[in-house]
This record gives C-alpha cells, structure tokens and sequence, in this order.
C-alpha cells in the first residue's frame, strides 16, 4: 500500500500543472457561483397570517378613514404570498421551507394605529438555516414597512399638525359623535389678557392671573407633541423578528466561507480521485495490481485516501486563511472545521472513484466529474420558496443522494456557533462515503 501512495504522489509530482490547475479552477467556480448567490428570486414566497378582524379593517384615524387593506396590499406588493389560519401553520411552512419568511399581523394593529400614540407591531419569522436568503427576505420585506411607514407617517403626521393647531387656534373636535368647541390656547390668552386688563391694579388676583398668562405665552411659543406620539408618526409600524431555524442570526460572511470551502473541495476531490483511478487503467497498470500486489477494495480506499487528503490539506488552508485576514471566525470551533472537512473529503473521494471507476478513461471520468459537479451544486443552492414545494421536496431529494448539501450543512453549522448540529450531516457523509464506495468497487468488475 506504501508503495502504491508512493507511486500516485510520484505521478502528481511530475504533473505540476495539473496540480496547479486542480487548485486555481475549484476556486475560481467557487467565487462565480459566489456572485450567482447575491441575487434572489423576484418574489419570494411569504407566509401571511392577517389576524385583523374584517370589523376592524377600516378604523377612524383623527377623524379621516383609512382602509388597513390600502397598506397591507402595498406591504406584500413585491412578495408572493401565501395566506393560512394560524401561526402554527405559518411557523410550519418557514421551518419546512415552503415559504422564505412569515409575516404575522396581531390583531391589534388597527387599534394601536387608531389610538395616534401607539406603535402596531407585526411579526416577521425566518429560517436562519441559510443567510443568504434570510438576509434578502430580510431586505424586501423591510423596504416594503419602510414604504408602509411612509405613508402612514404622512396620515398621522396631518392628524398631528391639525391637533396642534385646535390647541392652538380652537376650533371644533368630533368626540364619538358628538361636536366639541375648543377654545384654544390663542383664544384663551386673549379672554385672559382682558380679564386681567380689568381688574385694579391692587387686585390679589393678579399675580396668580400673571403666571397663568406666562405659562399661556410659553405654550404658545414652544408647543411640542409627546414622546409617544412622536415615535408613532416616525414609525408607526414595528417589526419584531423570530428566528424559526435557530438561536441566533447567521453570519453572511461565514456562510460564504462555507459555500466557497464546500465547492472547492467537491471539485478538487473528485476530480483527483476520478482522475488517479481511470489513469491506473489507460497506463495498463491495473491488471497488474490486482493480480496479486493490492485488492480491489485496498486500490479504491488508497485513491479515496489520497484524494481526500490532498483536498482537505487545500481547503481547510483556505479556511484558516479566510479566518485569519477576512472573516471573523470563531476558533474554538476549529475541531467542528476538521471534522465537517474530512467528512466531506471521504464522501467526495468516493464519488470520485464511482465517477472513475464508471467511465474508466482519464478524460472521460474529468469531463463526467464536471458535468455532474455543476448539477449537485446549484440543486442544493436552491432557496426554499423560490420553487414550488412539491419541486422542492424532489430538489432535496436528489441533493441527499450526494456529499455536496451535507457538506455545506457540517462546515456550515462547525463555522458558526448555533444550536444545529454536526452529527447529523457527519453520519449522513459516511454513509454516502460507504455507498458510493459499493458502486466504485462493483464497477471495477469491467474495469479491466
């Protein structure tokens, strides 16, 4: 077994351009399909829960008006949603990823709008298992309480204005129906001049008429609105953020570290080992091993090793690398790193010589290891609700039968410091490992 190492490492040794190229090209993919990632789908799919009874859809909001539904519309003018009954259901359609995100409205929010001086809250729930599309929902659904705010701030901001200058000028205020004349704060200084005007100059009552006059004169001159009222007409309408898939918000960053160390490493790994397998035949060595020097079984795992190892060596230096000069990583989970990689090398290396194994020619199993790498890449790539849920079932499916989606999900849950777990994705590699190793060694029978 020694020997044979010896003999593929010579090999490389004396190719190193290929070498070169295994390295430089899985890289370059890997920030291609990096860049594909800052783009999500036109609409997303949205789950909403609008608990507004229809009673309560049309309120009084200082007198004028207003249709709840005119915003709700502009709301999810630029998402596509999905409407159910209950919270639970909405939850239950963000964990399964049907749908990017839940957007809940309480049945309070009309009341709290009405009142002037009350923020409404509305709640929005994500799955934080992918950063990528929890931070583009995040972005669109923003923008659109943004636009909501707007409007809104518009309205109350009107309201405001005609409430300061009844207190000011006077006027009449409709009260549940009933017509009130107020005085005003202008008016009543006059009719408070006058009454101090008139009486004598001796009078004991004017020096507590004198104060009131100046505090009427410091009102008038300095009105202002409360805190309350000022915070709802800057923003009427709050957030409150529920992350479904986890405890805490997932870096961008890491999860990009994720994706490009992932994709790296399926095509640095299956390709080598796809490549070193076939060449055993086109330089009619194979033959020869098996007749006595090495099983068939013993040939495979050498590959799979070799394979794996030089793929992990490049990319857990890319992590390292990427840790130390770009992205804030946490290092105590760096056991997690090793772990996820060396997973993922073992899967990827056994594809490889699946791939080898089957097309039994250098250039064939390079050409069938690309075609299929691409595939598996975007497939697992593709964000819950951007298709149909029955299309999404099939998508992940297909993307269990290979290493890349557990891959990417134990780097990707090792990076950052969540309540996911490795083991899961661990157990599920070895498993892809073993199988894929079954179909390489049953491929070898026409190997020869």
């Amino acid at each position: 077994m020694r020997w044979l190492l010896l003999k593929d490492l010579q090999i490389l040794r004396r190719s190193p351009f290929l070498v070169v190229l295994l390295i430089v090209y899985p890289i370059v993919i890997a920030l291609l399909i990096g860049f594909s990632l800052s783009r999500g789908p036109d609409k997303p799919k949205i789950a909403v829960l609008n608990e507004i009874p229809v009673s309560q859809r049309t309120f009084d909001l200082g007198g004028t008006s207003v249709n709840a539904n005119e915003y709700t519309s502009q709301l999810f003018g630029s998402v596509d949603p999905t409407f159910v009954h209950t919270r639970a259901e909405a939850l239950k359609l963000v964990k399964q990823g049907k749908v990017l995100a839940a957007v809940i409205l309480p049945p309070d929010i009309t009341e709290r709008l009405a009142s002037g001086t009350q923020q409404a809250t509305i709640e929005i729930a994500y799955n934080g298992e992918d950063a990528v599309k929890q931070q583009y929902v995040e972005s669109v659904i923003k923008s659109r309480i943004a636009d909501v705010n707007q409007a809104l701030g518009k309205r109350l901001e009107q309201v405001t204005v005609r409430y300061i200058n009844l207190l000011l000028t006077g006027g009449t205020l409709d009260v549940f129906g009933r017509q009130l004349t107020v005085l005003g704060l202008t008016n009543a200084k006059k009719v408070l001049d006058a009454a101090i005007a008139s009486l004598p100059r001796g009078s004991n009552l004017r020096p507590a008429l004198d104060q009131v006059d100046r505090f009427a004169t410091l009102a008038i001159d300095n009105l202002g609105t409360s805190t309350a009222v000022l915070q709802s007409v800057s923003q009427p309408v709050r957030a409150i953020e529920t992350n479904v898939a986890g405890s805490h918000r997932q870096p961008l960053d890491s999860y990009a570290v994720a994706v490009a160390v992932t994709v790296s490493l399926l095509f640095l790994t299956v390709l080598l080992a796809s490549g070193l397998l076939a060449m055993e035949r086109e330089e009619h060595a194979f033959a020869r091993l098996v007749r006595g020097l090495v099983s068939r079984l013993g040939l495979l795992l050498e590959k799979i090793g070799l394979a794996a190892l030089c793929a992990f060596v490049v990319t857990f230096g890319m992590v390292l690398a990427l840790g130390a000069f770009f992205v804030d990583l946490d290092w105590g989970r760096l056991p997690l790193w090793v772990a996820a990689l060396a997973a993922g090398a073992l899967a990827f290396a056994a594809l490889g010589v699946a791939i080898g194994g089957i097309a039994r020619e250098v250039r064939a199993a390079s050409m069938l290891a690309f075609l299929l790498s691409l595939p598996i890449i975007f497939l697992a790539l593709v964000p819950s609700g951007a298709v149909s849920s029955g299309l999404y079932d099939v998508v992940n499916g297909i993307s269990a039968l290979f290493p890349f989606k557990p891959t990417l999900q134990a780097l990707n849950n090792s990076l950052n410091a969540g309540d996911q777990s490795v083991l899961g994705p661990l157990l599920h590699l070895l498993a892809i490992a073993v199988a894929y190793t079954a179909i390489a060694r049953v491929a070898l029978r026409r190997f020869g």
